[in-house]
């Protein structure tokens, strides 16, 4: 996939609770062309959250969304940077993600931490599968190159 098609797949925030894992609302209040503010909620029981993402959009390459505001969460932040692919493929781009999230209580990231490589398995699987539902096929293969730990 293009960059400008992983971009707009990432940066359809109004649209998660379609397809993002765990996200039971997703209702944009703001959006320009260079930022957005979402009221989202989360869950994945016994864990419930509502917060107000505020995201920063820098189109095709850059979707960055921070919370500030969770009672569960001391921070959560989100980034998508898309790169160009190879050269000989126009539709393919390289995608990275990184997420980076501290709970308050203790006993949530415990939890957290025993199941964060599956959360970001599903994550990821839901955005390539949003994408493939959106535009077809991809052009080549996927190549998963690392998951990196913070």
């Amino acid at each position: 996939f293009s960059m400008q098609q992983m971009y707009d797949v990432v940066s359809d925030v109004e649209h998660y609770k379609d397809f993002v894992p765990f996200c039971k609302k997703s209702l944009v209040h703001r959006r320009t062309a260079d930022r957005l503010t979402a009221d989202l909620v989360i869950g994945f029981p016994p864990i419930v959250e509502s917060y107000t993402s505020h995201v920063t959009l820098v189109a095709p390459n850059v979707v960055h969304a921070e919370c500030k505001d969770a009672t569960l969460f001391d921070h959560l932040v989100t980034s998508w940077k898309f790169t160009p692919g190879l050269s000989n493929h126009p539709l393919s781009c390289v995608i990275e993600f990184q997420i980076s999230f501290e709970f308050k209580s203790s006993l949530h990231s415990h939890l957290a931490n025993l199941f964060f490589n599956e959360l970001v398995k599903q994550m990821e699987k839901a955005f390539y599968s949003e994408a493939v539902r959106r535009y077809g096929k991809p052009s080549i293969p996927s190549i998963k190159l690392k998951l990196l730990d913070s």
